[in-house]
């Protein structure tokens, strides 16, 4: 323009048939807003707040309120930005790129929050591919697939307390019970439609809920975007973007801050592992293996339908690792329970031979995948003091929870899916054929501080055709019930912090159906309210006796007082805090055992504190009238012992009085936990 010296403002007007015309400010008037130290952070894996500046932003350049876009697509010939404002058309706003990082990027002006977009990429065949912004914070609701323009930028948060007092908590000496929720199918409004509660709605109600059973942090199955509602959430397609099923993303915000507020933590199950193949989302993004290895032998689940991520690449990495940092950042998420790491560990999981291809020295492992989680591992804990990660790891993998710098993964704790398998086979069988099994109740003590185990009875175990936990249970409705209650009891007095499908505090008798809320008409049963109180008070006992959880990840805070006693099916031990103890005797028949002499600690009397069997529950109260006193008689290797009648198919929990300060009073010849 004559007389005009750069930069200037100007718009351009195009005319179409039918005297049409379009008028714009010039989105190419406008600098990069992707900068190069941008752009070499991506490229070498370090840049740990990438969805800063990948995505879509609203931000205001040289006076102009706009959204600046970037994508990386380092294959691509052109990728375009095309949205509902463009009528979806790629050849309005073609992208540019940053030097050979492979980023495309560009400022377009006057675009609203709330417009719909996705990018446009021509491949190096000529083929056009349209896709989701891998960093979108927000998506259309199903079926539906489109990013949306999102400011998550301006909600209050009101949890400052939580996260001050966070800071300072030690995981391992606190009490951790984990209440595992589908969002979805927790509460389902018959009365319209079936439909499930916005994060709003439940979010005072799953509150309630989880203090009333004494439950310490909530753990959401994903709720990271997501197509299909029968992958439960465990295929994801927009890794930033809370799941549009129920509200917003300052919605979602404030059901974790209202947690917060009510003392609740939050673990968001978290999908490093491996992505679906519906072509809208990261698959071929750019028309070659990006997200994914080229190799199918390294590139497929075929147990799942998916697709694996490629860690060993910058980018790739850096994707997964500023969205398990986003998460803690943005959302406040306390803690995540990263999902399938097995599969990423082992480079033949799922795999039959041919099928797979051995690292560089020959073996199985995947050393990307592990240098990757020691790396996620390392910035959660040094970045965001007091969260944590857990892994659902299957196998025999050593060092799970170990220290990086000790050559573990660093995870801070790790699913016990061996005692969650030993127990439920044991629970399962006819309490005659029990004795024959009793290897499976006590062999998780061989292990059990070889990692810091969360102890789960998850979603898990109650699909597929494995029975609900109550239809697990042999005999009749009440012995089931007893079953029940006698497992849970296990739990609670096992050392390993806890985790518990939803539902299990009601009993059901069916599996759980993500397409349907619980039957909370249970509560109307007269035998599930009396389960239902025992389970109540099973949370607040374990919450006010330290000696259940003090010295969880310490050998002394667990000894046996007899494993052997196999052909009754009874075993009992000890449960020390720092200043105190319990004593737990477990019995797992139907049958009542009178004068049952059991070797304890030197003190003068032991008190009956709990009884799975009383009235209250639904029992038949067999007990021991509260009080038992100690007899200098020898038993189970103690100097001193008590008589108990142990009531049917339930959990004495004891605890001394006067307990004799002496050097060594928890001590005993150690026995073996096999028959």
């Amino acid at each position: 323009i004559i007389g005009k010296r750069w930069p200037f403002n100007y718009r351009l007007k195009f005319h179409f048939q039918k005297n049409f015309t379009w008028e714009i400010i010039d989105p190419y008037r406008f600098s990069p807003t992707f900068g190069d130290l941008d752009a070499h952070l991506a490229a070498e894996g370090t840049h740990l707040l990438l969805y800063e500046k990948l995505g879509a932003h609203l931000c205001k350049i040289d006076g102009f309120d706009g959204v600046a876009f970037a994508v990386w697509a380092p294959n691509a010939k052109r990728v375009s930005v095309i949205g509902d404002f463009n009528h979806w058309d790629g050849r309005l706003f073609p992208m540019r790129t940053i030097g050979s990082s492979g980023i495309w990027e560009l400022f377009i002006p006057e675009l609203p929050e709330g417009a719909l977009y996705k990018f446009e990429i021509k491949d190096q065949k000529n083929n056009l591919r349209i896709k989701t912004d891998p960093f979108a914070f927000a998506m259309e609701f199903r079926p539906q697939t489109a990013s949306i323009v999102k400011n998550i930028k301006n909600y209050q948060w009101k949890d400052r307390e939580w996260i001050e007092k966070r800071k300072s908590i030690n995981h391992y000496q606190r009490p951790m019970a984990i209440y595992e929720v589908h969002l979805g199918s927790w509460v389902r409004v018959l009365e319209e439609n079936n439909r499930w509660l916005s994060y709003q709605e439940i979010a005072p109600k799953l509150i309630s809920h989880c203090q009333k059973y004494g439950f310490t942090h909530i753990e959401l199955m994903p709720i990271t975007e997501y197509p299909f509602d029968g992958s439960w959430g465990y295929q994801v397609t927009g890794y930033f973007a809370p799941t549009s099923r129920y509200g917003t993303p300052d919605d979602f915000k404030n059901f974790v801050d209202l947690c917060h507020q009510e003392g609740l933590g939050v673990i968001l199950d978290w999908v490093p592992s491996h992505f679906p193949k519906d072509d809208y989302s990261l698959r071929g993004f750019d028309g070659t293996a990006l997200y994914e290895h080229a190799d199918p032998r390294k590139g497929e689940q075929k147990e799942w339908g998916t697709l694996a991520f490629n860690f060993g690449r910058n980018e790739v990495s850096n994707f997964l690792l500023a969205n398990a940092l986003f998460w803690l950042d943005v959302y406040h998420i306390d803690g995540l329970r990263v999902d399938a790491v097995a599969s990423m560990l082992y480079l033949d999981y799922s795999r039959e031979e041919g099928e797979w291809v051995p690292n560089k020295y020959g073996g199985n492992e995947n050393l990307e995948a592990v240098q990757f989680l020691q790396k996620c591992n390392e910035l959660i804990y040094s970045k965001f003091p007091g969260c944590f990660t857990i892994a659902e790891e299957s196998t025999a993998w050593q060092g799970v929870t170990l220290p990086t710098y000790l050559g573990g993964l660093g995870f801070g704790f790790k699913w016990d899916m061996g005692w969650m398998n030993d127990t439920l086979h044991y629970f399962e069988k006819d309490p005659i054929h029990r004795s024959y099994h009793h290897n499976n109740l006590t062999f998780s003590m061989w292990y059990s501080y070889s990692e810091n185990f969360i102890l789960p009875l998850s979603h898990d175990e109650v699909v597929h055709g494995k029975r609900s936990l109550l239809n697990k249970m042999p005999g009749d409705k009440l012995q089931k019930l007893a079953n029940l209650k006698l497992l849970l009891c296990y739990l609670y007095t096992h050392p390993g912090k806890k985790l518990l499908f939803m539902g299990t505090e009601l009993a059901p008798d069916w599996e759980w159906n993500h397409n349907e809320g619980l039957n909370w008409a249970f509560t109307n049963d007269q035998d599930r309210r009396h389960y239902q109180s025992f389970f109540q008070y099973l949370g607040s006992f374990y919450l006010n006796n330290p000696c259940l959880w003090e010295m969880d990840v310490q050998r002394n805070g667990f000894s046996w007082i007899n494993c052997q006693d196999w052909q009754q099916s009874i075993i009992s031990y000890i449960r020390r805090g720092k200043k105190d103890c319990l004593i737990c005797v477990l019995n797992f028949t139907p049958v009542v055992r009178d004068n049952y002499r059991l070797g304890v600690p030197k003190c003068r009397e032991y008190a009956e504190i709990f009884n799975s069997d009383s009235y209250y529950y639904g029992g038949g109260n067999v007990g021991n009238q509260g009080i038992r006193e100690v007899e200098k008689i020898p038993c189970n290797d103690f100097d001193n012992s008590i008589t108990l009648t142990l009531p049917p198919l339930a959990c004495l929990i004891l605890k001394p009085i006067g307990l004799i300060p002496i050097k060594d009073t928890f001590a005993k010849k150690e026995t073996s936990p096999l028959k």
